[in-house]
């Protein structure tokens, strides 16, 4: 969740740390820390709230310190507050730590080391570290005390965890530790780079080293060394990124999130790019995934949370109606604690925007581990959909569908679902044309379909965007709100619900439409605004039924529906148009108005759309 920056080099720190914690600040803003070391001096600034307290509290500070580690912070343990922020010292000021991840030992630590004398400030777990690590330093370290303490500490720490350590009796030196937590290394001439993501150093350098689970490095100005938890030398070459799609700037648009919705056209034009060859082809699809995975599977099961949950669910609905193969969708936090019968010949999936979600890995872990200790009663697969190829998720899964989503920095997930849901799309399709359960003409007419999308999205957004804005403002002192949705467009209600509770704080619930009336229907009156995705198909006119039994009761209806349909037009109060499309494809443009409206309603009242309260953009903590 949080995030982690450090520099060493011949440049200034403070400014080069400072920038990458703002293109860190989606993983986390309850406070925000920079420590430096300087004539052997070490030097520590923290602030409550986010990065511009930390700004503010910097601009009176002159520090020509040429090395530094800085940290933006999720609270996990301890209440946000300037003492339980990063970086974390040891009493005697000799080191600190900037973490990401949770010590799950920390209270036995902490309390072996006070009755050793020691004194703690904060509620947290990341304290331990400094302390413990200081408890192995000796009183005039030389030579690679550091680096021995260091694997000292980290082999006595239990959780998920990203280091990055400073001492002050090492001034020109930042050793990092990664174990089960992202980290990266950027490689520039004379200088180097860690953070936890790499839209902090992107800026400066293209060339990376992924750092693997049980790692420690050691960065200096003039190179780096790699090892692992028991020190032994280890060598790995580092990579240049491609920075087409890497951005991290708001282009002149208010948020990141409203930029990022303007994105989505190019992003299911890109996914098409990459996935789809000419319809003349007998398969036009090319997602190129091993042979095996579409002549073994006899059931699928996707693994995710929230947004990438809701990908699955209409994953389920393409890979079950498509290509005719019985798929379930399991909460990847619960799935690790009930786990289902292993049946033979299974495809996992796991879904994760960012690649890095600890529940996500966790349960996909178990689950690589589970089949592999059944192989010889059948054939197991394990794919991962993510935008981040180069993530955690490569290291637990056979094979990856790279999304082609680019960096998202919106907490809140609009471009990443779209091009979660084209994937899904494109692997329905590629098993259905290779198994034979959809003909070649159904195929490409499908395919015909989705080529329209990125034109489609972007007459919903030119034509409706200030519509909908309209629509918001009456919505900025409502309380309550129900998503309703049929079929292939269930899983948007429950979308649109979560996008407007996670940045407009209002309570919203997404059903079955037809469920209503089995217990949600209490809830309605002329307070509780009801959205109905009604678009042309077979459940069109089911959902109209349902949503006229709502209004029965008061309540508001907003309609996502066509502006052709003249039923919906005297059904509902307000309508979100969506241009005339298959019902199979529509859940790529219902979408999109749930979005707007969510945003503009956040915004409207006055709200932080892209850093809402309590969340975080990178889940990596369970």
């Amino acid at each position: 969740m949080c995030g982690i920056v450090g520099y060493v080099g011949t440049q200034e720190a403070t400014s080069i740390l400072i920038n990458g914690l703002e293109r860190l600040e989606y993983r986390g803003y309850d406070s925000a820390g920079i420590a430096t070391v300087t004539r052997g001096e070490l030097h520590c600034v923290r602030a409550q709230g986010k990065l511009f307290n930390l700004r503010q509290k910097l601009e009176t500070e002159v520090n020509p310190s040429q090395i530094g580690i800085a940290h933006t912070r999720w609270a996990t343990h301890g209440v946000p507050a300037e003492h339980n922020a990063h970086p974390h010292r040891d009493m005697y000021n000799r080191v600190a730590v900037v973490q990401n991840g949770i010590i799950e030992n920390y209270q036995e630590i902490k309390a072996e080391l006070i009755n050793q004398g020691y004194q703690f400030t904060s509620e947290t777990d990341t304290e331990v570290i400094p302390q413990l690590l200081s408890s192995y330093l000796p009183a005039k370290p030389q030579g690679d005390d550091f680096l021995i303490a260091v694997q000292k500490t980290v082999n006595r720490l239990q959780g998920a965890f990203a280091l990055g350590i400073l001492c002050v009796d090492y001034s020109d030196e930042i050793i990092i530790v990664r174990h089960q937590a992202p980290l990266v290394i950027g490689f520039g001439q004379g200088e180097f780079f860690c953070a936890s993501d790499v839209t902090a150093i992107v800026p400066h350098t293209s060339t990376v080293l992924y750092l693997e689970n049980g790692e420690i490095a050691r960065l200096t100005p003039i190179g780096v060394e790699l090892y692992d938890f028991e020190l032994k030398r280890l060598r790995r070459f580092p990579r240049n990124l491609d920075l087409t799609h890497v951005s991290v700037d708001k282009d002149g648009f208010k948020h990141f999130m409203l930029k990022e919705i303007h994105e989505q056209p190019t992003v299911v034009q890109s996914c098409l790019d990459h996935y789809l060859k000419n319809e003349a082809e007998d398969n036009p699809i090319c997602l190129n995934l091993d042979p095996q995975i579409y002549t073994n599977t006899q059931q699928i099961m996707i693994l995710a949370c929230g947004t990438s949950w809701h990908a699955g669910l209409v994953g389920k609905y393409l890979l079950e109606q498509l290509a005719g193969i019985p798929t379930s969708v399991q909460y990847a936090s619960e799935y690790r604690y009930a786990p289902s019968p292993i049946l033979p010949n299974t495809l996992t999936i796991g879904v994760t925007q960012s690649g890095e979600t600890a529940d996500t890995l966790a349960a996909l872990s178990m689950e690589k581990q589970r089949y592999l200790n059944l192989s010889r009663e059948g054939k197991f697969k394990i794919l991962g959909i993510t935008s981040r190829p180069e993530s955690s998720l490569a290291q637990v899964v056979e094979q990856i569908i790279n999304t082609h989503g680019g960096i998202e920095i919106g907490v809140a997930s609009t471009k990443s679902f779209i091009a979660q849901l084209m994937s899904f799309y494109l692997l329905a399709l590629d098993f259905a044309s290779r198994r034979g359960t959809l003909s070649r003409e159904k195929i490409n007419n499908i395919v015909k379909g989705l080529r329209q999308l990125p034109g489609q999205i972007e007459e919903i957004i030119r034509e409706q965007n200030r519509t909908i804005e309209a629509i918001a403002h009456q919505f900025s002192e409502t309380q309550d709100f129900i998503f309703i949705g049929r079929g292939i467009n269930f899983p948007i209600a429950l979308e649109g619900a979560l996008k407007l509770k996670e940045i407009s704080y209002i309570h919203a619930e997404g059903y079955p439409a037809g469920e209503m009336k089995h217990g949600p229907i209490a809830l309605l009156d002329a307070k509780v605004p009801v959205v109905a995705i009604a678009v042309p198909g077979e459940v069109h006119d089911k959902v109209l039924s349902n949503a006229q039994e709502a209004k029965a009761r008061d309540a508001r209806l907003i309609g996502v529906s066509s502006l052709d349909d003249r039923v919906a037009l005297s059904v509902f109060d307000d309508i979100l148009s969506v241009p005339m499309v298959d019902e199979l494809l529509s859940p790529i443009l219902t979408v999109i108005p749930l979005q707007l409206l969510a945003y503009h309603i956040a915004a409207i009242k006055g709200l932080d759309v892209d850093q809402p309260r309590n969340l975080a953009k990178s889940v990596t903590v369970e």
